[in-house]
């Protein structure tokens, strides 16, 4: 009975202790800030939200990315009803640009050592801006800083300067100027550091935080997730979108071959759905576009590859300003570039010349297949004669003679009759 009583104490003890465990959901965030993470974010904080979770963290390590992406994240961490800790994390990794504005919207911002942030101002690729216009985007971004930086007491000024300086810092001075609250070696020297500790949630609200032996919740991405944020690598995008626009040519070519139609169009519609969650040029567009229409009027008009050059260096140069990615991460290499289209160009020429070659050759069908053919004679012509050819034989007439066994070659055919010359005088005439 004692052992009885000593076993449900130990169970009911257990139970309390698992009751009373806080629950971390943890995020890993190691990617560019773009349309799909921002939905992923968003999704573990709802999830968060309903499952009541302690805490959720972040961990961050980005070159940056997209403004309204970052800022539809800052919205979801500032409305967030479950406190968000956001962690540079391993050592030798960052938080840039669009990245330390998210790590200053965190409830708690933490980095490990050997990392740094920081050099967060605006940038429009494409274009020169005028110096009204690069200060409206730095005044925007200023404010946008401010307007949640001040909320959680950390240093306003110093943050505005990584906007209006491009100021970047390791994680000893981002403490010491009270940018971050904590440098911790890993998670769980985060959480013990944080435990206990009160917080001022964005809505001016103090929380106490406990931490002590969490239980961790890994959210991941979702497969769709995955294959969106693979797509929305902008050399993947082009790579789709090239090989895409070879497979449909290459349909035209071979009809009913039905494969290359299939994967083409496949190909292509994934290249444009990336592309449209993606800052695009179009003048850039306008010139990968200009790219494929050169190489398909060198099959029409033929003008021994000239086409085909400007439509190659078309192809490049659009590629190469076809997104307008603040950060080089999300614009496509030169590499990218040159690698995908000149091999593109030397495919497309060779099916332009067996596309020209099939059109030039003459069709043959019927007798008209035997004119040019090479014959033997069987029977003299006096003045018909008989010869042998394409395993057949024919009578034929010959204005020149010829002993049987000669070979002759079939000038043309008149009904069920050939007329055919020596193979020698035939060969003098050409």
């Amino acid at each position: 009975m004692k052992h009885v009583r000593a076993l449900m104490l130990f169970v009911a003890i257990a139970a309390t202790r698992l009751a009373d465990a806080s629950e971390v959901m943890k995020v890993v965030l190691d990617d560019t800030i773009n349309p799909v993470t921002e939905e992923y974010i968003s999704r573990a904080l709802d999830f968060a939200s309903q499952d009541k979770d302690s805490a959720v963290l972040i961990e961050l390590r980005t070159p940056g990315g997209l403004v309204d992406s970052t800022r539809g994240i800052i919205s979801k961490i500032l409305a967030s009803p479950v406190p968000v800790i956001i962690y540079v994390t391993p050592t030798g990794s960052n938080a840039a640009s669009a990245g330390f504005f998210i790590l200053e919207s965190a409830d708690v911002a933490a980095m490990t050592p050997g990392t740094n942030t920081g050099a967060a101002h605006p940038v429009v690729m494409g274009e020169k801006m005028d110096p009204v216009m690069k200060e409206k985007l730095e005044n925007d971004a200023a404010a946008f800083m401010r307007s949640f930086v001040s909320k959680r007491d950390r240093n306003v000024e110093v943050a505005e300067s990584a906007v209006r300086q491009s100021k970047s810092f390791t994680e000893q001075e981002a403490l010491n100027q009270h940018l971050i609250e904590y440098v911790a070696k890993d998670e769980g020297d985060l959480l013990r550091q944080i435990d206990g500790k009160s917080i001022k949630r964005f809505d001016g609200s103090a929380l106490t935080l406990h931490l002590s032996d969490p239980h961790y919740k890994d959210f991941s991405m979702t497969l769709k997730q995955r294959i969106l944020d693979y797509l929305m690598d902008p050399n993947i995008a082009f790579l789709l979108l090239v090989i895409g626009a070879l497979a449909i040519y290459t349909e035209f070519h071979t009809p009913g071959a039905i494969a290359p139609g299939v994967i083409g169009f496949i190909a292509v519609l994934l290249a444009v759905f990336a592309l449209h969650l993606l800052p695009i040029s179009y003048a850039g567009a306008a010139m990968v576009l200009g790219g494929f229409i050169l190489f398909a009027l060198e099959a029409k008009f033929q003008t021994h590859g000239v086409l085909t050059v400007g439509g190659t260096a078309l192809l490049i140069l659009g590629a190469l300003t076809l997104v307008d990615g603040p950060i080089p991460q999300m614009r496509i290499k030169l590499f990218t570039a040159v690698a995908v289209t000149v091999p593109f160009a030397f495919i497309t020429a060779f099916l332009m010349t067996i596309a020209i070659r099939a059109r030039r050759a003459k069709t043959a069908v019927g007798s008209d297949a035997l004119i040019g053919q090479v014959a033997v004679v069987r029977a003299p012509f006096a003045p018909e004669g008989k010869v042998f050819v394409q395993g057949e034989i024919w009578n034929a007439v010959s204005s020149v003679p010829a002993d049987v066994g000669t070979r002759v070659r079939v000038k043309a055919v008149h009904d069920l009759q050939l007329e055919v010359e020596p193979e020698s005088v035939a060969t003098r005439k050409s």
